[in-house]
C-alpha cells in the first residue's frame, strides 16, 4: 500500500488537504483514529455549538422578544432531549458529507491510531484488528488541538467539564462557571445561559477575549453583562471541590490576592488548546517541536525531516479551522508543483455569540504598539434600518486604514450577522484595497452590510447616516 501522500487525521485540515491533493492528481490516503471523520470540529467543536447556540437563540428570542413585534406564542417550554437530538443530526449529516467526498475523490481510508516509524511509513492500529503499515512519498500531520488542562482541576466531562461536556450535558446547571473569557467559553456559556443557567466566567486577565481589539471587547462584555453574564476578570481559579451537593470553587485575585469562593452546578473549562501531537513518534523520526509543542516548520509547512509536513492546529497561526483547511490547499498545492500560500494576517475571526464579534487584520493596539499612523471610521447599527427592523440594533462596524495610503489594515465588528459581513473585507484586504474603494462599492439596501459601506464613508469623515 503505497501513496503518493498520507494524511494523520480527518479534521478540516486534514481532509480539505487530502481531497485537494486528490483533485491534483495524487494517490491519497487518510489516517482517522475516530470512528467518524471531521476531527474535534465537526464532532464536538464548531458545527455542534453552532446547532446549539443557534437553537437557544430562537429559544430566547421566543421568549423574551417575539411579543414586540406581534407574535403571541405563549412562554416556549424547552425540550433538551430534542435540541440534542438536533445538534447530532447536524453533526451526522457533516460527517457523512465527508465519507461521500472521500469516495468521489477516491482517497482510501484507514481507521486506526496513526504513528510515523519512519519518514516515508506510517503505522496504523485499528481498535480491532492487526496492525498496517502504509508507505507514502509524503505525509501530513493534521491531528489538530486538545483541551488545555488547568492545573490541580480534573475534568470529569460531568460536573468539571470541557467543551465536549459541555456539549453533552443531559440537564441545564442552575448555577455554571465558565473557567476563561475566550470564544469558546463565552459561546458555550451562552448556550447555557439562554436555557436558563446563571452563568459567572472567570477570567485570569483583566479583559475578556484577549487578543481582540480593545474597543470592540469593551462593548461585547458590557452587552453580555446586560444579557445576565457575571464576569470576574483578572481573577484565577485556585480549586474545585467536588460532592453530591454541587461544586465549591476556589478563585483568588490576581493583584490582591483576595480569596473567595463561588457554588457552581458544573464547572467549564475553557482556558484555551494545545496542539495534539501525543503518541505520533514526532521524536523518535527527528521531527523538531517548539515551545509549545508546536511542529517546526520552515514557513511553506515542511518539518524538521523530508517528506514530513504538518498543517492546521499542529503549527504556527491561529488555531481555527478555516485556517487549517486553507493550509490543507496550499500544501497540497506546494507539494503538485504550485504556489500555494495562506496569509495568516487574513484569517478572519469570529464569536458566535450574540451579538456575533467579527475581526479581520490589525487592531487599532497593535497599530499604536507599531507606531502606524491610521484613520478610523466607525459606524453604529443603531442608524442602519435593517437592524432596526430586525430589533437588532447593538454594536457597529469599524475599519482602520493607513492615514497615509487609506489600505485598509483591519475591521472589527460586533451586531448581529457580523460573521457573514467580515468577507467583503476580506476580499478587499487581499487585493490591498483603500477604504475608498469600499466606500464607493455599492451596497443593497436595507441589508445590514451598509454597515460596512458607511464605516468605510467615516473613514474619509463622511458618512451619510450618521
Amino acid at each position: 500500500m503505497s501513496y503518493d501522500l498520507v494524511v494523520i487525521g480527518t479534521g478540516p485540515g486534514g481532509y480539505v488537504c487530502a481531497i485537494r491533493a486528490a483533485q491534483l492528481g495524487m494517490k491519497v490516503a487518510v489516517v482517522e483514529k475516530r470512528k467518524t471523520h471531521g476531527g474535534t470540529c465537526l464532532n464536538v467543536g464548531c458545527i455542534p455549538s453552532k446547532a446549539l447556540l443557534h437553537a437557544s437563540e430562537l429559544f430566547e428570542e421566543a421568549g423574551h422578544d417575539f411579543a414586540n413585534m406581534g407574535i403571541k406564542v405563549g412562554t416556549p417550554e424547552l425540550d433538551l432531549p430534542a435540541m440534542m437530538g438536533h445538534k447530532q443530526e447536524v453533526i451526522d449529516g457533516n460527517v457523512a458529507g465527508i465519507d461521500y467526498l472521500f469516495k468521489k475523490n477516491k482517497v482510501d481510508v484507514f481507521q486506526g491510531t496513526g504513528k510515523i516509524v519512519a519518514a516515508g511509513k506510517v503505522e496504523v492500529t485499528p481498535d480491532e484488528g492487526d496492525v498496517q503499515t502504509v508507505e507514502a512519498k509524503n505525509i501530513v500531520v493534521a491531528t489538530g488541538s486538545d483541551v488545555a488542562n488547568l492545573p490541580g482541576v480534573e475534568i470529569d466531562e460531568k460536573q468539571v467539564v470541557s467543551s465536549t461536556g459541555a456539549l453533552e450535558l443531559d440537564k441545564v446547571p442552575s448555577k455554571m462557571i465558565v473557567v476563561g473569557a475566550g470564544v469558546i467559553g463565552l459561546e458555550l456559556g451562552s448556550v447555557w445561559r439562554r436555557l436558563g443557567s446563571e452563568v459567572t466566567v472567570v477570567e485570569f486577565l483583566d479583559r475578556i477575549l484577549p487578543g481582540m481589539d480593545g474597543e470592540t471587547v469593551k462593548n461585547a462584555q458590557r452587552m453580555f453583562k446586560k444579557q445576565g453574564f457575571k464576569f470576574k476578570v483578572g481573577t484565577k481559579v485556585t480549586g474545585v471541590e467536588k460532592s453530591d451537593a454541587g461544586l465549591k470553587v476556589a478563585i483568588e485575585s490576581v493583584k490582591t490576592g483576595k480569596a473567595e469562593e463561588l457554588e457552581a452546578d458544573v464547572v467549564l473549562v475553557a482556558i484555551g488548546r494545545r496542539p495534539y501531537t501525543d503518541g505520533l513518534g514526532l521524536d523518535a523520526v527527528g521531527v523538531q517541536l517548539d515551545d509549545r509543542g508546536r511542529v517546526v516548520t520552515d514557513g511553506h509547512f515542511k518539518s524538521t525531516v523530508d517528506g514530513i509536513y504538518a498543517i492546521g492546529d499542529v503549527i504556527e497561526g491561529p488555531m481555527l479551522a478555516h485556517k487549517a483547511e486553507d493550509d490543507g490547499v496550499a500544501l497540497a498545492e506546494i507539494l503538485a508543483g504550485q504556489a500555494g500560500h495562506v496569509d495568516y494576517n487574513l484569517v478572519p475571526g469570529v464569536v458566535y455569540t450574540m451579538p456575533e464579534i467579527a475581526v479581520l487584520g490589525q487592531t487599532e493596539e497593535q497599530l499604536k504598539e507599531a507606531g502606524t499612523a491610521y484613520n478610523v471610521g466607525k459606524f453604529p447599527f443603531s442608524a442602519n434600518g435593517r437592524a432596526k427592523a430586525q430589533r437588532h440594533t447593538d454594536g457597529f462596524v469599524k475599519i482602520l486604514a493607513c492615514k497615509e495610503t487609506d489600505k485598509v489594515l483591519g475591521a472589527h465588528m460586533i451586531g448581529a450577522g457580523v460573521g457573514e459581513m467580515i468577507h467583503e473585507v476580506s476580499v478587499l484586504m487581499a487585493f490591498g484595497g483603500a477604504a475608498e474603494d469600499l466606500a464607493r462599492t455599492i451596497h443593497a439596501h436595507p441589508t445590514l452590510s451598509e454597515a460596512v459601506k458607511e464605516a468605510a464613508l467615516a473613514v474619509d469623515k463622511r458618512p451619510i447616516h450618521m
